[in-house]
């Protein structure tokens, strides 16, 4: 007998993120038989993703691809019978609402408009589709050619004109519409100088749901929303009284007599301390609003952060057919799990057994089973059926192995979760990994990786980038400090206007376990993160010479600037007690650019050139600075990137990034 040849297995490299298949969002059928998922990939010239329908078999497991080519297919939706499924695609450049039979094949366009897509419902009875819309500017441009030409000029009367990853607003706002299945006719239901979002029908088929800020100004007072419900056919809107403050996701109770949505009643919150939760209102406004987890310490919402999607999703509420139980998603120590409450109030019930990130659920007809799409460690997300209802003896069934072939020949780094002590005793949460074939014996240059937000958290999913980086012969440390996600308000509330204090202590408090490990050497250390975590990175360059080089990624420098030049920065003044010129000191105390004068740290910037989140006038800033006070500096501009390049750039572009930062690693690390 002849013994089975080994596979040679090889380590992890920047081009693996080509190469991966991702699943981003699921839809299970009414009668539960059915999965129907979304799978997004990369084109072979590495420059666009392409995403297909597939459908799982939910007794067998049994996967098919339902759609193909160079397609962008979302926003999966089954008719109420369980025969059709509607989705919005892009194809060609252009995008519209299709309808497809649930046994696959000959999909059909169903509404086609030069504009945005979101949150379609489907009416009880199958014959109309409720959604959100928006028109671009361009629409009612009929020459093609001068679609694409940039306007003459642009006139901005909003304070809030423009979005990362989007670009310049449109002057029409979202409303809400709907669409007659069988002739493709629509119909605009909703008009005004406000944006409706997040449509939801009624079951008994009489009512849509929707969220809307009425506020005079509502780009200022963005955490005011209103509550509104409108008659299926159209006419006035009338007004549902919630506490003032912001509101997500609503969906009606069977009866259609509730209404559960995501929200809190703090519409001065900070940069998002306050949990958002779970409540639900009377269809009249009686009973009035009501916060069902009040006790609950987490945010009822994804914060997990990776760089396998643009995460911070907030999943939709599902009622149990009885009315006696409420579905949400919630952030809880490095982990996103799926829990059920009381619709009466009360503690609610994880649903989710092991450790991971519900990157998006979804449940139907009886609600006896949930499919769930579950990233780990060492999976980018899976396929997974799993008891509606908590039993302890009960498994998930995993139904998907999207990347086995791809993973059988990489030998992947260790991953083990770390808790340690800040200064203060207060223990703090972190991931460790150590390369391929670690040897306890070596001396390994040590990776202190920052997270950004800075209300999230690095949790119990797939990261390529640490992966990448172990796998080049670097211990990788990310760690969760106070300030972020998952762990609460008063561990997220520690940094308000004060940020690069505690939150500075407990990165080095990072720093300290990382060298302090046997295996690591000590003065061959690198620090680099992005966004917040670039914030971070350049705080503290700024105050300690314990680093031999850092990356600097989409930072913050300038907090006075940043107020002016982010797509949101605005709206800073919740996080800081005030604008700039109210409060001038905690501003300048609290900016990297004040400290710029003692970095002695090797820096690598890296930043995107369309990125609105975080301007590149912010890296521009500290390049020229350091330059001028001749620093050992250098800076990569990503040109058409927005802020999210590591997570959902160009894929070439996310390959030379990492690469880049390996380079910069290698030369002053090894």
């Amino acid at each position: 007998m002849k013994a089975k040849k080994k596979i040679r297995k090889r380590f992890i490299e920047a081009e693996d993120v080509c190469r991966l298949r991702v699943i981003n969002s699921a839809a299970i059928s009414p009668n539960e038989k059915k999965i129907a998922y979304i799978m997004e990939t990369v084109s072979e010239d590495k420059r666009k993703y392409f995403s297909h329908i597939h459908m799982a078999d939910s007794a067998t497991g049994n996967t098919n691809q339902f759609t193909f080519g160079e397609v962008s297919d979302r926003g999966l939706t089954w008719s109420p019978d369980g025969s059709q499924i509607a989705f919005v695609s892009t194809r060609n450049k252009k995008t519209a609402i299709y309808l497809m039979p649930s046994t696959g094949g000959g999909e059909c366009k169903l509404y086609e408009a030069e504009g945005a897509f979101t949150s379609l419902n489907w009416t009880p009875d199958g014959r109309e589709l409720v959604f959100a819309f928006r028109y671009s500017d361009s629409h009612a441009i009929k020459d093609e050619k001068k679609k694409k030409e940039e306007p003459l000029y642009r006139h901005i009367t909003r304070l809030f004109y423009r979005l990362d990853g989007s670009g310049f607003l449109p002057q029409d706002r979202f409303h809400i519409w709907k669409v007659d299945t069988t002739n493709g006719r629509a119909k605009q239901l909703t008009k005004g100088k406000h944006d409706d979002m997040y449509p939801s029908v009624s079951p008994n088929g009489k009512h849509i749901v929707f969220v809307s800020n009425h506020q005079k100004d509502p780009d200022l007072e963005s955490m005011r929303d209103d509550l509104f419900v409108m008659n299926i056919a159209g006419g006035k809107a009338k007004e549902v009284p919630t506490p003032a403050g912001p509101i997500g996701v609503p969906v009606f109770s069977p009866d259609s007599k509730k209404i559960a949505y995501i929200g809190h009643a703090n519409p001065d919150d900070e940069w998002g301390v306050t949990n958002l939760h779970l409540w639900t209102v009377g269809l009249s406004g009686r009973p009035s609003a009501r916060n069902l987890i009040s006790k609950f310490d987490r945010q009822a919402y994804d914060q997990t952060i990776g760089d396998m999607g643009e995460g911070f999703d907030m999943g939709k509420p599902h009622w149990s057919p009885d009315g006696k139980r409420i579905y949400f998603s919630a952030s809880d120590t490095g982990n996103t799990h799926l829990f059920y409450a009381p619709s009466a109030g009360g503690r609610p019930t994880r649903v989710t057994k092991k450790n991971g990130h519900v990157k998006s659920y979804s449940l139907a007809g009886k609600s006896k089973q949930v499919a769930a799409i579950i990233s780990t460690l060492d999976t980018p997300g899976e396929l997974q059926l799993l008891p509606a209802v908590y039993n302890g003896d009960a498994k998930a069934k995993t139904l998907t192995k999207v990347n086995k072939t791809l993973f059988t020949g990489i030998s992947f780094p260790k991953i083990r979760e770390i808790r340690f002590k800040a200064f203060d005793g207060t223990e703090l949460q972190g991931w460790l990994v150590t390369p391929p074939n670690f040897n306890r014996k070596r001396k390994y240059p040590g990776i202190l990786e920052i997270h950004g937000g800075p209300r999230a958290q690095y949790g119990f999913t797939f990261y390529h980038e640490m992966l990448y980086l172990a796998s080049k012969g670097y211990v990788v440390f990310y760690t969760n400090p106070r300030g972020g996600g998952g762990r609460g308000e008063t561990f997220a509330g520690t940094i308000f206007a004060d940020w690069g204090g505690i939150d500075y202590m407990d990165c080095m408090a990072a720093t300290d376990y990382l060298e302090k490990l046997p295996y690591v050497n000590e003065k061959r250390l690198g620090v680099t993160g992005g966004s917040y975590g670039g914030y971070m990175t350049n705080w503290i360059i700024g105050h300690t010479n314990r680093f031999q080089a850092a990356v600097t990624q989409r930072s913050v420098v300038d907090l006075k600037t940043f107020n002016g030049t982010s797509d949101v920065g605005f709206d800073l003044k919740r996080e800081f007690a005030g604008f700039p010129w109210a409060n001038p000191e905690t501003y300048e105390k609290c900016s990297p650019l004040t400290y710029v004068k003692n970095i002695k740290t090797p820096l690598l910037i890296i930043h995107s050139e369309q990125d609105l989140r975080c301007s590149i006038e912010q890296a521009e800033q500290l390049f020229v600075t350091l330059k001028l006070m001749k620093k050992t500096v250098e800076f990569v501009r990503f040109p058409e990137e927005p802020h999210g390049l590591s997570r959902h750039g160009r894929p070439d572009r996310r390959i030379a990034r990492l690469e880049w930062i390996l380079k910069w690693f290698n030369r002053y690390l090894k």
